[in-house]
């Protein structure tokens, strides 16, 4: 797969005085993982947390969940907050089958900080 047949896009962006957030578009798949995978290595995972935008994501599969437990656990080792925020039902649901409905804290819509 080359840069231009990518489907998922990963947007960091720093709020003036709250959490740093990636921005996620499109399908996280085994395909595009590495994407956000590389963007959450990147983040600072520090005292203001870290939001994921999932608002635009169209499709999750398991390297993609496998990609967001990573994150968590780069949280937690780090003490720094985690929120997947914009989830769509769909996704939920998958989350809720697996258990990580638990795990994760969520904020309806998108991060709109």
């Amino acid at each position: 797969m080359t840069d231009s047949d990518q489907i998922l896009t990963v947007t960091p962006r720093v709020t003036p005085s709250g959490p740093y957030v990636l921005d996620v578009v499109g399908e996280l798949d085994h395909h595009t993982a590495h994407f956000l995978s590389e963007a959450v290595n990147e983040a600072p995972f520090d005292d203001h947390g870290v939001i994921l935008d999932l608002s635009g994501l169209t499709y999750c599969d398991s390297t993609g969940i496998t990609v967001l437990i990573t994150a968590h656990q780069k949280s937690q080792a780090a003490g720094s907050p985690l929120v997947l925020a914009g989830v769509n039902p769909d996704q939920m649901r998958v989350l809720q089958v697996v258990g990580l409905d638990q795990v994760f804290t969520f904020r309806p819509g998108g991060a709109a900080t």
